[in-house]
């Protein structure tokens, strides 16, 4: 991991960074300024852990590049995806905002960038910047619904449910096909812990969706031959 302020070519990453961020990017440039000038850049390795549940919630991050997932293990080693992130997704304002602590860990799925703002930092511009306080306030309570999404598909829908909704949510045009791409991490494993199920539980859904003639799998992505098809098995 590398730890730097921003050089005049880094602090341009990091603006453009934050643009893409609602509610940073619609703030006074005095707000602006302070983001950019109190963030530290990091870099991690594919496995390498960013923080752990429990940890004191120091910072708040912007992830510039790479993939990263927050999850929680339970004592008896199950772990559960809460959430994959990509850019430019912020992450660890929950921790900032209840307890004091991240409520789950989370770990580099490839080699990622990311900006650190120290949570004093934040804090202190949503106490002077109400327009501040409301874009977090939204960003928090979208985190909230993605939240309550979670806990209804994993109570009330099957694994076979869960699986066909997560592929019709991340499925993308390429080449004229519905698929959906599949990156080095992307393993069985770590798509049992998105679907908070196990590797053979998710190999037999793959299987059996397969051989319905409603998916494809290949090495690089998997096919979706019948999206409404798996639409239909949602529920």
């Amino acid at each position: 991991m590398t730890d730097a302020a921003p050089t005049p070519p880094a602090r341009e990453r990091l603006e453009r960074a934050l643009g893409r961020v609602p509610y940073f990017a619609q703030q006074p440039d005095a707000v602006k300024n302070t983001l950019l000038t109190s963030a530290r850049h990091h870099e991690y390795e594919a496995g390498q852990i960013i923080y752990l549940a429990g940890d004191p919630a120091k910072y708040v991050y912007v992830l510039e590049q790479g993939w990263i997932k927050s999850s929680r293990m339970t004592r008896a080693g199950r772990e559960q995806g809460l959430l994959f992130l990509r850019p430019v997704d912020v992450f660890g304002h929950i921790g900032v905002f209840t307890d004091g602590t991240y409520p789950g860990s989370t770990t580099a799925l490839e080699h990622a960038h990311v900006w650190a703002i120290p949570a004093e930092t934040i804090l202190g511009l949503a106490r002077q910047h109400p327009e501040f306080s409301v874009g977090l306030i939204r960003e928090l309570s979208s985190r909230i619904l993605h939240f309550i999404s979670l806990a209804e598909e994993l109570g009330l829908r099957s694994v076979d449910a869960r699986l066909c909704q997560n592929l019709l949510r991340n499925a993308v045009i390429q080449d004229g096909r519905m698929v959906v791409p599949r990156r080095e991490w992307t393993t069985f494993d770590e798509m049992a812990v998105r679907l908070g199920t196990v590797r053979d539980v998710l190999s037999r859904s793959l299987k059996k969706l397969e051989a319905d003639g409603l998916i494809l799998v290949e090495r690089d992505a998997i096919v979706l031959l019948d999206p409404h098809g798996l639409a239909d098995r949602c529920n």
